[in-house]
This record gives structure tokens, C-alpha cells and sequence, in this order.
């Protein structure tokens, strides 16, 4: 019986110790897990900007009308489609600032291209020198602009303020729209679109004029080498295009005429691309556009023959790229009004 009582005693004991035993090591663990996860938040706190542990869903708080009905809740801010655009990082793109020549199809009227294109009657108008009762016919080209408004071409002695008050319009319009960097940034020659212009009671300046200045034939040589073709004929403005047999892209192109550099753009320009002007004694501009180079600087005299540039694709062509490389050739004049293009054919 002894025996059998220590037995009893020595395993109770035991199980004394085993329970203990767990219990310090329980608390020991739970210890353990308590200050991981105090490291582990120090550590979040430190390396990220308001931490959340948990994902909490929020709702709006609800207001009950005679505990039937609730209230109507609605977002504090509206997010217009440009504002969102510009949150997700997209691009809002300017509006479209490019004139476009339209070829008249079968069946349209003034009212209903005027209507396709968003653009005021008078805007057509002006623009192609047409009166209310002007007949169109099918195969018409007919200038369109990007905007209700008028065009003018910049002669000597022209200022922004000046053509500001000329045609009732906003001076900050036109800088904006024609991309000018300052007032005073306009050239001789230069075609402007004055947004929201009316054409003036005795004066206007528009692109279709019955009276052009008569260009002696002798007087400019062609832009490019020989042999070349007329790709396209006279468009706009008072412009044709010209290429080169076999391949024009990197060919050169020669001053028409002796002269002074005028203007020297590089870019889009509205799909002029890179181009050079240059203005002539008697009055009249070249213009020599889509160029993959420019040679000479602004103000430079060049002599006729002299190479100022690379044909390219610069800009807009059609098609794009090296298979649309030409020579964009136009002829302006510092008076304002349109001069016959010689090339035209």
C-alpha cells in the first residue's frame, strides 16, 4: 500500500509540473508574438505613409425621413471627363486648329457643310469670298476653318492690336490660337485665324481674292531639281507640291528667287512641318514646307539657287511617313493679297 501512495504522489507531481510547464511556455509565446508584432509595426510605420492594418469599409452616414425613407446622398465634387483625364494621367489633347480644303459633294449646300464642319454660314463666306446666294457645285474646293471666325494675311505695318480692333475679336484669342509667343510675333505673309472675327463693314483680306498680283515667269526658277513632277496642283494656300523622280526624300531645295530669310519654324506648325520663308524685292514670300532640314538662319540673303533645305515628311503629309516626302512650295505676298503661283498647272 506504501508503494502504491508514492506511486499516486510521484505521478501527480508530474502532471503538477506538465501543467506549469504549459502555462510558462503559453505565456512565454504569447510574449513573444505581442513584441513581433510590435516590431513589425515599427517597422510598417517606418517604411509606409498612414499604415492601414485592417481594411475598413466606409459608408456615407444615413439620414431616415419619418423612419420610411432616406435621404438622398450625392459626391461633394463633380469630376468632369477633363479633369479625370488628367488624374489618370492622359493627355488632353487642343483642339482641332488645322484649316481644311473640302471638296464639294453631291448634294451639299453651304448651311449643311457648315453645319458638318461646327462652324458659323458667315465663317464659309468669308473665307472662300461667297455671298448667301453663291451657287456651289460638286468638285468645289472650299476652305474650312477650325473655328467660326475669319482669316487674314499679315501685311507690312500689321500689328495684333490692329487686327484685333479690325475684326471685333479678342487679341488673347488669336495668340492663343495661332500659338504666338508674344505680341509682337507675327511675319509679313503669315495667315492668321481670328477666332470669333466678324469681316469688316469696307475691308477684309480673305483668301479668295479677285485680284492677284501677275508673277513674271522668268522671275523664279523651281524649288527642286530636275527631273521632278507636280504631285499635286495649286491648293492650299496658293501652294502645289513637288517631287522628285526616283525617290525625294533628302533631295535639296533651292531658293526660287534671291532674298532674305523671313522665317525659320521647326515642328508640327499645324502639318506644315519644318518650313522656311523667304522674302523676295518685289514683295512676294516663299514658303517651302515639310522639310527633313533647314540650312539657312533667320535673316540670312540667299541668292536664287542657293540650297536652304532637305525635302521631307515633316508635319502632315499624305501618305505619312518617307513614301509621302515633298516639297510644299507657296507663294504669299506682303501686301496681303494672294499672287498667281507660277507652278500651278
Amino acid at each position: 500500500m506504501m508503494e502504491i501512495s508514492h506511486n499516486r504522489f510521484l505521478f501527480l507531481g508530474v502532471a503538477v509540473l506538465l501543467i506549469v510547464g504549459s502555462a510558462y511556455l503559453f505565456s512565454h509565446q504569447d510574449k513573444n508574438v505581442s513584441s513581433s508584432k510590435q516590431i513589425l509595426a515599427s517597422v510598417s510605420d517606418e517604411l509606409f505613409v498612414n499604415p492601414q492594418t485592417e481594411s475598413q469599409v466606409e459608408s456615407p452616414d444615413l439620414t431616415f425621413i419619418q423612419k420610411n425613407s432616406l435621404v438622398g446622398i450625392s459626391c461633394s465634387q463633380i469630376i468632369s471627363s477633363k479633369t479625370l483625364g488628367v488624374l489618370m494621367g492622359g493627355e488632353i489633347f487642343d483642339e482641332h486648329r488645322e484649316i481644311t480644303e473640302y471638296v464639294v459633294e453631291k448634294g451639299d449646300t453651304l448651311t449643311s457643310i457648315a453645319e458638318k464642319f461646327g462652324v458659323s454660314l458667315e465663317t464659309i463666306l468669308w473665307a472662300n469670298n461667297l455671298t448667301s446666294k453663291s451657287v456651289i457645285q460638286p468638285g468645289q474646293k472650299l476652305i474650312i476653318l477650325p473655328v467660326s471666325g475669319v482669316l487674314h494675311h499679315v501685311k507690312k505695318g500689321d500689328t495684333l492690336s490692329k487686327i484685333a480692333i479690325l475684326y471685333e475679336a479678342n487679341i488673347e484669342d488669336i495668340i492663343a490660337f495661332n500659338d504666338l509667343s508674344e505680341e509682337g510675333d507675327i511675319y509679313v505673309g503669315d495667315i492668321l485665324i481670328i477666332p470669333g472675327g466678324k469681316k469688316p463693314a469696307k475691308k477684309s483680306y480673305l483668301v479668295r481674292n479677285t485680284k492677284t498680283i501677275p508673277v513674271a515667269s522668268s522671275y523664279f526658277i523651281p524649288p527642286v531639281s530636275s527631273p521632278y513632277r507636280i504631285t499635286q496642283g495649286l491648293h492650299w494656300y496658293n501652294a502645289v507640291d513637288f517631287a522628285n523622280s526616283g525617290g525625294s526624300c533628302g533631295k535639296p531645295v533651292f531658293a526660287a528667287a534671291g532674298g532674305k530669310v523671313l522665317k525659320v519654324k521647326y515642328g508640327y506648325n499645324k502639318g506644315a512641318g519644318n518650313y522656311v520663308r523667304i522674302l523676295h524685292p518685289n514683295g512676294l514670300i516663299t514658303h517651302y514646307g515639310h522639310l527633313q532640314k533647314i540650312l539657312v538662319v533667320l535673316g540670312q540673303e540667299v541668292s536664287q539657287g542657293e540650297i536652304i533645305g532637305l525635302i521631307g515628311h515633316s508635319g502632315k503629309t499624305i501618305p505619312a511617313g518617307p513614301a509621302g516626302c515633298h516639297l510644299h512650295f507657296g507663294l504669299y505676298s506682303s501686301e496681303g493679297k494672294p499672287p498667281l503661283n507660277p507652278f500651278a498647272r
